[in-house]
């Protein structure tokens, strides 16, 4: 909930500070004036409600929220509908989803048009028919769009400058961050905090996850270029390869979009950790309530352990209230420049290839970037031949791939499992199952349960112990072990403790992790004390900045105690 007047979020129905009554957000609707031929975006407290603020013509209810559909995509409609190349041209032309509206008449284009139509033909229709195209008209009822909703326009931006002043009061200027992701929600963001803040020198954090659209990389080069004075950092992880990494774990699919943390937050927690280190810091994020039923979830201001991804920041949004048809009523009413993939139709420009995408952006991809959308699909049908589908063309063109869980067919499944056997001449003693040679890697991951010492265990047993860091105790007894099940093993045995369960639990977390890392950097994201790093292809924690909290083995924070266990565990 969130006071209008004190600017600030409360979970109380009435501000603590002033006793107003709090809101969630204002409640908007679209309207379609016929005569502008244009929406309107109106909500309950408005004056002269239903009514066009320009024309004074009687208004009627139109969406929930709008997009423009700018000429290049208006041109794809046509031909998609086999109307007359530019019959629309001189038409207003607005989308939400699957529906468009052209001069305010409504129309679904179903998905299945997306598999029948020929790719080819269509990228001919557009080349050749393209240089007619222009946006005379389109930029006509832009400006008149613009005036007819500029009250709304004023209070966001007022509603959000406040908004941006007051989190940011807390924070030194350069403990401020905007996360740049490319996409129209964070270059407001990024715009409307520069001029509430009156600081071009903001620093700017772009996740290049080695999957972004061609149309990304562009704008982020033109943005660069035109805010010249702003600290721009790059994050990208440049140690793995996504298709390597698909070939042994399985391709991202919605429910184990492992890229996340692999090829973004991964590599912006090292950023992060490169400029600040153990300050807290205030991130501010474009994400807005009404993107997902997930982000309706989250809060505007952010830093709850167990929401925020990066542990050593706070995460603010001023345009989480927002709409699509605000974000695009102030890119065009500032003039600000924007990726040209929302020309095309693109609604979202995360990875191309991500599971989420719709067919729509999918189709799209096939006709803007062929090469790209042919690799993955051939890699995709490959994989799914390795898996064992009946029907790989099917499974992939239909979609099914995406609804995937778990490591079922998989090689790189085995490693998550946990393989032991109960010692027969100690008590409280396991011998796990190895998939590499016991090394400094797997002790190493006994930081966070004690301190490590490698003098006070049997040398001629090549034992190491873990000590209890308040008194010394041993507590955890770690060996190399010869086994004939395994190929490689360690005995682990608990000691000098009241709940011998509980702890081995934690040392299964460590095992699994040692035999199934794949340098996925949830961990790094997790470590709010910036003790955990991988350092050339090696799992490491820093003694010295461990604070024992204890959250990389809890499977409250890491399910299972590592996230491959979610990704590759089998049914």
């Amino acid at each position: 909930m969130w006071c209008k007047t004190c600017n600030i979020e409360t979970n109380e129905d009435y501000c603590p500070i002033c006793n107003t009554k709090t809101i969630e957000d204002i409640p908007a609707k679209i309207y379609w004036c016929p005569d502008c031929r244009i929406p309107i975006i109106q909500d309950e407290t408005q004056a002269n409600k239903g009514i066009c603020p320009v024309c004074n013509t009687k208004i009627k209810y139109m969406s929930a929220d709008l997009r423009p559909v700018f000429p290049e995509e208006r041109l794809l409609i046509e031909i998609l509908l086999e109307k007359k190349p530019n019959q629309f041209i001189k038409s207003s032309v607005w989308a939400s989803n699957s529906r468009y509206y052209i001069d305010g008449k409504s129309f679904i284009l179903p998905s299945k048009l997306f598999n029948k139509i020929n790719v080819d033909d269509v990228i001919k229709k557009i080349d050749k028919y393209m240089e007619q195209n222009n946006y005379i008209f389109f930029d006509k009822y832009i400006e008149r769009f613009i005036k007819a909703n500029i009250l709304r326009l004023n209070a966001l931006k007022e509603e959000a400058f406040l908004f941006i002043k007051n989190v940011s009061s807390k924070y030194k200027i350069e403990n401020i961050v905007l996360s740049f992701s490319g996409g129209k929600d964070s270059t407001v963001t990024s715009d409307i905090v520069i001029k509430a803040l009156s600081n071009p020198r903001l620093v700017h954090i772009f996740g290049d996850t080695t999957l972004e659209f061609p149309f990304t990389q562009d704008y982020v080069s033109r943005y660069r270029k035109a805010h010249m004075m702003s600290i721009f950092k790059i994050a990208k992880n440049r140690e793995q390869d996504f298709y390597n990494v698909c070939s042994d774990i399985g391709p991202p699919a919605r429910m184990m979009r492992w890229c996340c943390s692999m090829f973004k937050t991964g590599p912006i927690t090292r950023i992060i950790n490169n400029l600040y280190r153990n300050q807290q810091i205030l991130t501010f994020y474009g994400v807005r309530k009404s993107e997902s039923v997930s982000r309706s979830k989250y809060n505007r201001v952010e830093n709850n352990a167990e929401s925020v991804k990066i542990q050593q920041q706070t995460v603010a949004s001023p345009i989480f209230f927002w709409k699509d048809i605000d974000i695009w009523l102030y890119i065009f009413s500032e003039k600000i420049d924007f990726n040209d993939a929302y020309r095309l139709g693109y609604d979202r420009v995360g990875c191309w290839c991500c599971p989420n995408n719709t067919q729509r952006a999918q189709f799209l991809s096939k006709i803007y970037m062929p090469e790209q959308s042919k690799k993955w699909r051939d890699f995709l049908i490959d994989f799914a031949r390795k898996i064992g589908k009946p029907d790989p063309e099917v499974y992939v063109d239909t979609g099914k791939w995406k609804a995937r869980q778990g490591g079922n067919g998989l090689v790189s499944a085995n490693d998550v499992k946990i393989k032991f056997t109960n010692c027969t001449t100690e008590d409280n003693a396991k011998i796990y199952k190895l998939v590499k040679p016991f090394d400094d890697e797997l002790i190493g991951m006994f930081t966070p349960l004690g301190k490590i010492s490698r003098d006070l265990g049997q040398k001629i047993l090549n034992e190491i112990l873990i000590l209890d860091v308040k008194t010394n105790v041993p507590i955890i007894s770690i060996q190399p072990f010869g086994e004939e099940k395994y190929e490689y093993a360690v005995k682990i045995k608990t000691m000098n403790v009241a709940d011998h369960e509980k702890l081995q639990r934690m040392i299964q977390y460590q095992v699994r992790k040692f035999n199934a890392c794949r340098k996925c950097l949830k961990c790094e994201s997790l470590c709010k004390a910036g003790a955990i790093s991988i350092i050339a292809g090696t799992y490491n924690i820093d003694s010295n900045k461990c604070i024992r909290c204890k959250m990389c083995v809890t499977a409250k924070y890491l399910e299972g105690g590592c996230m491959m266990d979610k990704y590759l565990r089998t049914k």
